[in-house]
């Protein structure tokens, strides 16, 4: 997992397509044939395949350039030119394709299955029949077939998840995400022990957490390495990965109760999140207080309470289980208040639909 790829700069190229052919009938019984060059194939189409076995961009690391295949030339007899093979790339869902220059969207895949034709392949030339006439019944001139097209693109994953989880370092959000789901991320009591994202599921319909009304509905987590202080332009680690929680329609700021400035915390962490896409902090989200078993931390949390009265906040102890099953329940509630109100999930920007012609 440490080797967690979340973007390539890859080329790709569609199939020049194939010559037209100059050829005559020479046939027994047929002195003065005319004309029977065949057209030139097609080149091959840049095809993107989104797969859900795939979890990162990591076998793009070992191949970058994509060509498809060119067509055939054309031959005598009429003979169509062979066209060429598609490249096809795999992709895992979330990936977003993107200029590597101006970072405009080129093409955003979400979480849907299926193939999208990026660039097609180049048209084949016309064989020397087309070009038969009365005048002209003997043409030599045939047609070259159309180049492909070449581009550069920046392939971005965005992680599917319903609930992210946002803090500073060592606030606890490794520990819980362990707590609730089967993902086992690297837990130790120093700060950035997290330095890429972790998925967990938070199954509501069975286990210690489920609820009989919730219908077995499950629920994605996501943790990202802590931010800190200055992350918006650059410091820390967590920056690099918020691009990743832009898709959560659902935000959870775990706050650590032992620490000093836990009253501020939640500001900053806002001020963060704002400075880097004023979207983020649209989305629905709840305040939760970490580490509630320690001492003190039950009237830290009160304190909590009392300055966000506005916002809706929790304590929890992933050592004791304290407001584990609260939090679970609030969380099932958070999504789906976020999903019947698309303005404040935070939907991917738009992206250009259909191919190119080649």
């Amino acid at each position: 997992m440490q080797k967690f790829a979340y973007e390539a700069i890859i080329e790709v190229s569609s199939g020049k397509g194939g010559n037209g052919c100059v050829a005559f009938r020479r046939e027994k019984f047929v002195p003065q044939g005319g004309p029977s060059g065949g057209d030139g194939g097609r080149g091959g189409d840049v095809v993107f395949e989104i797969r859900r076995n795939l979890r990162t961009l990591a076998h793009l690391r070992y191949k970058r350039r994509f060509y498809a295949e060119n067509g055939r030339d054309g031959e005598g007899r009429e003979r169509n030119g062979r066209r060429g093979e598609d490249v096809r790339i795999p992709l895992p869902p979330g990936t977003v394709l993107k200029d590597p220059d101006t970072d405009a969207v080129i093409k955003d895949f979400g979480f849907r299955e299926g193939v999208f034709v990026l660039l097609t392949g180049g048209n084949g030339g016309w064989g020397n029949v087309h070009f038969k006439s009365p005048v002209n019944q003997a043409p030599r001139k045939a047609l070259p077939g159309k180049p492909g097209k070449f581009r550069r693109l920046k392939a971005e994953l965005q992680l599917m998840a319903d609930v992210a989880l946002v803090g500073f370092p060592n606030a606890g959000k490794s520990s819980l995400l362990d707590r609730y789901t089967n993902a086992r991320p690297k837990i130790a009591p120093y700060p950035f022990t997290t330095k890429i994202p972790n998925l967990g599921v938070l199954s509501l319909g069975s286990g210690p957490w489920g609820a009989p009304d919730r219908d077995g509905r499950d629920i994605i987590m996501a943790d990202i390495p802590g931010l800190i202080q200055g992350a918006s332009r650059g410091a820390g680690l967590g920056i690099r990965f918020l691009k990743h929680i832009s898709r959560a329609p659902a935000l959870v700021f775990l706050i650590d109760l032992s620490d000093p400035g836990f009253l501020e915390a939640f500001d900053t962490l806002y001020r963060e999140l704002e400075a880097f896409s004023p979207a983020l902090v649209k989305k629905r989200r709840l305040i939760c207080g970490s580490k509630r078993d320690l001492e003190g931390a039950e009237e830290a949390l009160a304190q909590l309470a009392a300055r966000y009265a506005d916002e809706r906040v929790l304590g929890v102890s992933v050592f004791s289980g304290a407001g584990l099953r609260e939090l679970a329940a609030e969380l099932a509630a958070l999504t789906e208040t976020a999903e019947a109100d698309p303005a404040k999930a935070g939907a991917p920007e738009s992206s250009a639909e259909g191919g190119e012609e080649g």
